[in-house]
Order: C-alpha cells, then structure tokens, then sequence
C-alpha cells in the first residue's frame, strides 16, 4: 500500500506529481473559526518557490494556492482544507532518457520495483516539488500553534558549516541560502557555483528551531514527540538523516556533560543547556525544540553516471533538465512546515488527553 498522510489529530494528504497539472494537500482535523485566505498561506509557499537565484533550479513555477475547501468567509470551518498549487512550467521532455533508464541515487528503479511502473516526468512523487504542498499545509498548522515561533536555516553545505559565533537571526533572510552567518554565505556562493561549473550538486544540512512550545506536548511510548518529528523530517524527499538537540555529539559526551542542569525559575525550572533539544521521554520540556535535518546532494547531475535500463542493460546516464544544485537550500521552509504540522498534531493530541 501506499500511505500519502501525516499526523493524527490534525492530518494532512498531499497528492499530485512534479509534472502533473497540479499538486496539493488535504489538511483535516484543522479547529473551526481560524482566519485563513490565500495571503496568509503564500509567503511560505513564495520563500520555497524555486527560479529565485542561480542557485536553485530555474524552473519558472509562481507556485500560487489555491483555496478549494474548508474555508468560508475566511475562517476555518472545521471541514477538510483543499489546497491546490497549479504546476505551469513542466518540460517533461527533458526527461526521455530517464524513462529508458535509471538515475542513480535517485528513486526511479525503488519505484519501479514497487509498482512495476513509474511517472519518470521529473520524478513524479519523488520529486522535491511535492514538498511545496507540505509547505502550505504547514502555513495552516502554523494558525493552531501561534504561540510558536519556528525558525529555520541552512548551517551546513557542501561540508562547510557556519561559524555559530557570527550567527545573526536577521542575516537569514539576506541572501540566497538562509543562512545565519554572512562570511559563510559568501563562501558558498563560491562552491555551488563551481558545483554547477562541474555539472554536479552538494548536499547541505538544516536545522530548525521551535521557541514558545510549552512543556508536555508529545504522546509516549509510540507516539513521542521527537519520534514523530523524525519520521515527519524523513518523509521529506532527500532528507537521510535527522538529529535532535545534540544528536549523534551525544553520544561523544559524558553523562554530566550531557544533562541539562534545572534551577528553579519564575515560572517553572529553567535550564542551563539544552543538549536534549527540549524533548525529554518524548515530551516536550518547555525549552526550544531543536531538529538538523541532513539533505543529501541532487542526485539528477550531468556528470555520466553508470547505471541500467529498464530491460537490465548497462548504460550510461546524464540528467538533463533544471535541477537544484543543492536542494538543501529551498529545504529550509519545507523543514520549518513539518515542524509546524508536527508541532499543531501534538498540541492537539495533548488537548484531547489532558485538557
């Protein structure tokens, strides 16, 4: 079978493909009475869009929404929200050799090996183009949880992270890779332009930070809440790896260096560090919920790569078409919409147990 939902209390269905008429979401169990239009769900939709510099693909997609359902006189209605973004820049014939062969690193043979049949047309559900729905279910979820704050960023790519003591908040929004550190931003402008130079791509990493998250959201033992972000962080096309708080330098530290020392506060404990990412025993501690999420290179490069056809021959394969030198960067709000639907199903689920 297939599964294309996400969530519990709050559930979300994308559907369509990267060069189908149109792709969408479904978001369900989405509270009445919340102030929605398009204008509030399009600048989220409008930092993913993709042709917005050299370095992300050029496709040429304005990637506006669509409100279909469960909107009426601009509240909520408590009814399933349709939302559809219409693709208008497809060029599916830059695509006529990956439909006789496979790309490696790409999941065309996987597919094609489930079904036994494939939309080889830039990947159809494979595509990092299915995120864009994601990212305006996540601009819904955002209105349940509006005491929160989600930011996210690019720390790493190609290998070079960011130096975490020029990280500025405000820098984010000023150049192409929302990157908190200037000095760093510049000098990847350098090694994505030499990726591209050599027809070949980078991978990058993600973290996203979530403030105002109060402590207790999250459902143990099979429904934890960093459980739930990881898998949700792991749905996302070309992500392979996910950590929370510290992630795998935890396990490089010893216990006293890894605690998160509690004193007593105002209004509760406050915390000296934050290794765990605020998520203790899957719950939420109050603290900021930290998640890195590591995007692997674009495997669609014009670098010849050995591969096979579809009858099993050996070939020889070189992606054409309009492709991310590094997908990684238009990840960052897509990360930052899965924080938030994660975020607004827990919020919910702990609203239904405890009040």
């Amino acid at each position: 079978m297939s599964v294309n939902t996400f969530g519990r209390a709050l559930r979300f269905t994308t559907w369509g493909e990267s060069h189908g008429p149109a792709l969408g979401a479904v978001v369900d169990g989405c509270p009445p009475g919340l102030a929605v239009d398009e204008a509030v769900i399009q600048p989220f939709l409008d930092a993913r869009r993709p042709g917005q510099s050299r370095f992300t693909t050029q496709r040429r997609e304005p990637d506006q929404v669509k409100i279909l359902s469960g909107v009426f006189e601009g509240k909520t209605t408590g009814t399933p929200i349709s939302l559809m973004i219409e693709n208008v820049d497809q060029r599916s014939k830059d695509y006529s050799d990956v439909a006789k062969a496979y790309r490696p690193g790409h999941a065309d043979y996987a597919y094609d090996a489930k079904y036994g049949f494939r939309d080889y047309r830039g990947g159809g559900r494979s595509s990092a183009r299915e995120t864009a729905a994601r990212v305006a279910a996540g601009a819904v979820a955002r209105l349940i949880i509006p005491q929160v704050r989600i930011t996210g960023y690019v720390v790493e790519i190609g290998g070079d992270a960011i130096d975490r003591d020029n990280f500025k908040t405000d820098e984010i929004g000023n150049n192409p890779f929302f990157c908190p550190d200037a000095a760093a931003a510049t000098r990847w402008e350098a090694l994505l332009d030499q990726a591209r130079k050599d027809g070949s791509s980078l991978g990058a990493v993600v973290e996203c930070v979530a403030t105002g998250v109060p402590a207790g959201w999250g459902a143990p033992l099979y429904g934890k809440l960093d459980a739930d972000l990881a898998g949700g962080m792991m749905s996302i096309n070309a992500v392979k790896g996910v950590e929370i708080g510290d992630g795998f330098a935890a396990a490089r530290l010893r216990g006293e260096d890894n605690a998160d020392p509690m004193q007593p506060g105002v209004d509760g404990p406050e915390f000296t560090a934050n290794h765990a990412g605020g998520i203790a025993g899957g719950i939420s501690t109050g603290q900021p919920v930290v998640v890195r999420v590591a995007f692997k290179p674009t495997s669609s490069i014009l670098i010849p790569q050995p591969t096979i056809s579809r009858d099993g021959e050996a070939s020889e394969i070189v992606t054409k078409g309009r492709h991310d030198p590094c997908v990684g960067i238009r990840g960052a709000p897509v990360v930052e919409a899965m924080m938030a639907l994660v975020l607004a199903d827990h919020m919910m689920l702990h609203r239904a147990q405890c009040g």
